[in-house]
């Protein structure tokens, strides 16, 4: 048996979707532990994209349990919806598997998140509007409704009599026209409940039986390290925990039996939405590199802010995760621009710094201090499959120099690289499947 963990070490969006598909083959299952549907894995076979929000991107390979862990929180209209577009594509679905102990968003959570936002004049989180937030302050709070509650009829209306009542209060608290009625919302969710109950298991005991089967099991994190709600840049965070740890309380799965966690990082970094970003270029190179790399959310369609890869940021996340390896995406990219940075540390305050601070204001003061390496070019498909065939040796020059520096600095191998969207187009460098 062994088991592999993809974990984003920056803002999210570093392309783990691509590398969960790639690295699902051997795997039986591949499980979701954490977020939403704010969460977008991108994934390109052949001609084909597969955009996906709440289904584990190992949907995509035959013949793989697809698992959504009890620490996602699942919008059942939205999960629906993608159910029904993979099959209108031909994809099987009858693979997947919901935790029963999964939180599920309703519709005064996502009433409730645009009101909060609306309120808070000028300092907004930029959240995706889903009720993300709100979803997990009821679960925290003790009041969420789960996917056992979907299916059991009796108890959902139980539960919902009195929550509807509270969110209407609330809502007339932010001056909203609450516009909720519990009968119809009870309709409505019995309705999913109906559609999601083949899918629904306890999916913890589901792990336990591959465990001891000796399967090979894939974890698929979303977001990345620094939207993690106590370890990024808080309070510019989703509202999970994004790291390693959230692991084993977000699928019930044992911490000791994870054998490798894998980090993924974009080649330069992009964030989406406010807070400071150190490495951030000036708005017209961003804007470029945003157009060379695709950088619009797969979610939200928004511009993802950009700038140069950054070490102390990775390095953040490689000690919160205990990360073992590293897959660098979108190479290619780089490949376009003649002269590309990397930060090394931080000056703060006048002085070298490689940690990264709690405080926003101190990071708002931090000033990255770069290494400059040259140009890779574009690569052609005979040199991209060179690569494939002969790994580290057929690099270029540049690239070679790239990851040696990065190796040097984390002090952790690089063991996958990126150089386009389609699943054929991963170069790897050493195994990452643990032995």
């Amino acid at each position: 048996m062994s088991t592999l963990a993809i974990l984003g070490t920056q803002w999210g969006d570093e392309g783990k979707g691509k590398l969960v598909d790639f690295l699902a083959e051997p795997a039986k299952a591949v499980v979701r532990f954490q977020g939403g549907d704010n969460a977008g894995h991108t994934v390109k076979i052949g001609s084909e994209e597969f955009k996906l929000h709440l289904l584990p991107s190992g949907i995509l390979r035959k013949g793989k349990l697809a698992i959504i862990g009890n620490g996602v929180i699942i919008n059942p209209k939205v999960l629906i919806n993608e159910i029904d577009g993979l099959a209108k594509r031909g994809i099987d679905c009858s693979s997947l598997r919901i935790s029963d102990r999964a939180n599920l968003i309703m519709p005064y959570h996502v009433m409730l998140d645009g009101a909060e936002e609306r309120l808070k004049a000028g300092k907004q989180v930029g959240t995706t509007g889903r009720g993300i937030g709100p979803c997990y302050s009821d679960k925290v709070a003790r009041i969420g409704i789960r996917m056992c509650d979907l299916i059991d009829e009796k108890v959902l209306k139980e539960k919902l009599s009195f929550i509807v009542d509270l969110k209407k209060r609330m809502l007339r608290a932010y001056d909203m026209d609450e516009g909720l009625d519990c009968d119809s919302i009870v309709r409505e969710y019995l309705e999913y409940g109906n559609r999601l109950r083949e899918y629904v298991t306890d999916t913890a005991v589901l792990l336990e039986k591959l465990l001891k089967k000796d399967s090979k099991i894939l974890f698929e994190g979303a977001q990345g390290a620094l939207l993690d709600v106590d370890f990024g840049t808080y309070p510019y965070v989703t509202s999970s925990n994004t790291i390693g740890g959230n692991i084993a309380t977000g699928s019930g799965f044992p911490p000791k039996q994870i054998d490798r966690i894998l980090g993924i990082a974009k080649g330069y970094t992009t964030r989406v939405g406010a807070g400071p970003f150190p490495t951030e270029l000036p708005e017209s190179e961003s804007m470029e590199l945003a157009k060379a790399g695709g950088e619009f959310g797969t979610t939200t369609g928004r511009m993802r802010r950009c700038g140069w890869l950054d070490l102390v940021v990775v390095s953040h996340s490689i000690r919160l995760s205990g990360i073992d390896t590293l897959a660098l995406t979108k190479m290619d990219v780089l490949g376009k621009i003649d002269k590309i940075k990397i930060c090394d540390h931080y000056i703060l305050d006048g002085k070298k710094t490689s940690a990264f601070p709690a405080s926003l204001e101190q990071l708002s003061k931090c000033e990255p201090v770069y290494k400059s390496f040259g140009s890779w070019g574009e690569l052609s498909d005979s040199e991209i499959e060179k690569m494939k065939k002969r790994g580290r040796a057929a690099l270029p020059v540049e690239i070679k120099k790239y990851l040696e520096h990065i190796e040097k600095i984390l002090r952790i191998p690089v063991s996958a690289i990126g150089l386009g969207k389609e699943r054929d187009r991963t170069v790897i460098l050493r195994n990452i499947w643990p032995k």
